[in-house]
């Protein structure tokens, strides 16, 4: 579930795999919560062959399409300003959107930053999400572009990442460096999560989370 892989002065490192947790349970140390309508997400754990381990996956299964309907995996045991997230995601299916993403700076289901990748829509967009309002930041340097175009391909794994230092969010996908966005919303240290869109089928696996 849960493996430490790097301690050095204040910068820790955590690898979440889902090896440990049950098949078919949600994972240990998580909360769920949903932002929107429509019913709530169903994460549990699978065994996915086709996965970079070969192992156990995060899933989230429910396909409800409403369409303000945005599913919440929060890890529990961190809270901090300053990290670098990634996560790899494999999106599964979803007829409305095919969206898997990234959450900081979480402080309810209301209140949060996330960046998410869009099979359908072929895009990677940073959003701030609050008083449960999800608004598109614009880029540094480039202005209100929705995010930027990127070929996300469906049932295929990828990468997605954040680094977040104070204002400053670099975003990246597949290892490339996409686009970085200034935004001083939420200031305070927040959770780190996944995050859904609609009825977006996504498998997770590999969550690293390194606090700065």
């Amino acid at each position: 579930m849960l493996a430490a892989v790097a301690a050095y002065a204040q910068t820790t490192t955590i690898n979440i795999g889902f090896e440990k947790d049950n098949l078919g349970q949600p994972p240990a140390g998580f909360s769920f919560a949903l932002t929107g309508r429509g019913k709530p997400g169903v994460w549990i754990v699978k065994k996915d062959e086709a996965s970079p381990n070969q192992r156990q996956v995060l899933a989230q299964i429910n396909a409800d399409p409403t369409g303000d309907r945005f599913p919440l995996c929060v890890f529990d045991k961190i809270s901090a300003k300053d990290v670098d997230v990634s996560v790899k995601f494999k999106p599964i299916s979803g007829k409305e959107d095919q969206a898997a993403g990234i959450v900081w700076r979480y402080r309810d289901q209301d209140n949060y930053y996330v960046v998410r990748a869009n099979a359908l829509e072929s895009n990677v967009v940073l959003y701030k999400v609050e008083k449960g309002k999800r608004t598109d930041l614009p880029l540094k340097d480039k202005g209100r572009t929705y995010g930027k175009g990127e070929k996300v391909p469906s049932r295929e794994w990828g990468t997605l990442r954040v680094v977040v230092f104070g204002k400053l969010f670099e975003v990246y996908h597949d290892g490339r460096k996409l686009y970085e966005v200034e935004n001083e919303s939420f200031k305070d240290a927040g959770k780190v999560g996944l995050w859904t869109k609609a009825d977006s089928v996504i498998y997770f696996d590999d969550f690293t989370i390194t606090v700065k």
